[in-house]
């Protein structure tokens, strides 16, 4: 049996989730990232994805994040969403909204580092949509 550790999802508007759980997947910016009690400690960022959360208990929960950084400490982990809701609450309206609103920040911007980031932004947004779409 998986020793367990101390995982909280914190949004600027709530904290989700504080529990003890046997692993967590995070949507890390350089590829998925799967962290157990023990982990090496890590901090990465976050891009927009599912965090999938086992709990001790053996349920599985699914939050979607927009972004954000996950601090990795051997006794516990942290994920700090810049925005975060639980998967049974997104609707399709949800991500196109934020789809839309991405697209149309993307024509205004002249500075090339900042597009480049939108952009990156615009295609993780799409990604994720097709992800939960075929869901």
């Amino acid at each position: 049996m998986a020793d367990n550790f101390n995982f909280e999802l914190v949004s600027p508007e709530r904290l989700l989730l504080s529990e003890l759980v046997s692993e967590v997947v995070i949507p890390a910016t350089e590829g998925e990232m799967t962290v157990m009690a023990n982990h090496a400690p890590t901090m990465t960022t976050i891009k927009p994805g599912v965090v999938t959360v086992k709990l001790a208990s053996g349920q599985v929960n699914k939050y979607v994040v927009f972004g954000g950084f996950a601090d990795v400490l051997p006794t516990g982990c942290t994920l700090l969403a810049e925005s975060a809701v639980a998967l049974s609450e997104i609707t399709p309206d949800t991500l196109t909204k934020r789809i839309d609103e991405a697209r149309k920040e993307l024509e205004g911007v002249e500075h090339h580092e900042h597009r480049t980031k939108l952009e990156q932004y615009l295609s993780e947004l799409t990604n994720l949509n097709g992800i939960l779409v075929a869901a």
